[in-house]
């Protein structure tokens, strides 16, 4: 299958890798083109604009926030002006609701459609193609685009039409995956100044009551102080908490987690941790007890 994909960071290079190791001839573009050519030596074509790579009919984009995707889809390289009327953008970034449904009725003005595919998954399961892919839009759509995300990820979960409702979706995990953090760092700084061998506690915890992933991931991070090199920078990580807060807003839904993990953040940019992985607020409990140290004990 003949595919486009803007957007090589640390998310798309694993994910076009995927789609050509599937496959699928790929035509990549990235802002900064160094990081596309090394994806010639593996089949690629190299775009010059996002409008060339956008002329295979179906484009995929994996870019940091909004702002991103909203700088190449408008304008005469972009991706409106570059896919064919009846051609499919699959928009794979974390986004707000909001800008999902702009993007939705613009491509429906151009006669084109998009489908929101968020992934759940850090660069490494992106690497692997073992990332899990909530996707919503239009269902001749997302069947046209299965070929492609079932090539990415290991796992399609279709939520519904509305491409909007994948994007809310995301965030609300993401605002989930942050409160298993605030928990574990909490938790593993009372045990770990009461004494207690935190390892040997994490161990506990991970395989009786909390035995998912997510879990084990984020606290043996917490446990060894492993932050960097970040999977998930902790401002994109601000960033999705502020979009869920404003779809809270929007909604009129009060969310006090929220907002705590928003203050969390805060503290932890303040103190100059903004290229560090999110999973460093979790540090921020042991440093406020007084035992900064114990983030480098096991």
């Amino acid at each position: 299958m003949r595919v486009g994909f803007v957007g090589i960071g640390a998310m798309g290079q694993g994910m076009a890798e995927s789609l050509l190791r599937a496959g699928h001839e790929v035509t990549v573009w990235n802002r900064t083109r160094e990081r596309a050519e090394p994806l010639r030596d593996q089949g690629a074509s190299v775009a010059a604009t996002p409008a060339e790579a956008a002329r295979t009919g179906t484009v995929l984009t994996m870019l940091s926030d909004d702002r991103a995707v909203e700088a190449v889809e408008g304008g005469p390289d972009g991706i409106r002006a570059g896919l064919p009327r009846g051609g499919l953008h699959v928009s794979l970034s974390t986004l707000s609701p909001g800008t999902v449904a702009r993007l939705a009725e613009e491509h429906a003005g151009a006669g084109q459609v998009l489908v929101a595919a968020p992934v759940f998954g850090r660069p490494d399961a992106a690497a692997a193609a073992k990332l899990s892919v909530v996707a919503a839009g239009p269902t001749e759509a997302i069947e046209r685009a299965r070929p492609l995300l079932e090539a990415i990820g290991q796992r399609l979960f279709v939520i519904g039409s509305d491409p909007a409702q994948a994007s809310l979706v995301k965030l609300a995990g993401n605002f989930m995956i942050t409160a298993v953090i605030e928990a574990l760092g909490e938790a593993l700084a009372l045990v770990g100044k009461a004494g207690v061998d935190r390892e040997r506690f994490l161990e506990v915890m991970t395989e009786t009551l909390f035995s998912a992933p997510v879990y084990k991931i984020y606290g043996r991070a917490l446990l060894e102080a492993r932050f960097s090199p970040p999977g998930f920078k902790l401002p994109l990580g601000a960033k999705d908490n502020r979009l869920f807060l404003h779809a809270g807003e929007h909604h009129q839904v009060p969310l006090p987690l929220a907002s705590l993990i928003r203050d969390r953040m805060l503290g932890a940019l303040a103190r100059g941790y903004g290229e560090l992985d999110w999973a460093v607020i979790g540090h921020l409990a042991a440093e406020e007890a007084g035992e900064p140290e114990l983030a480098a004990k096991s």
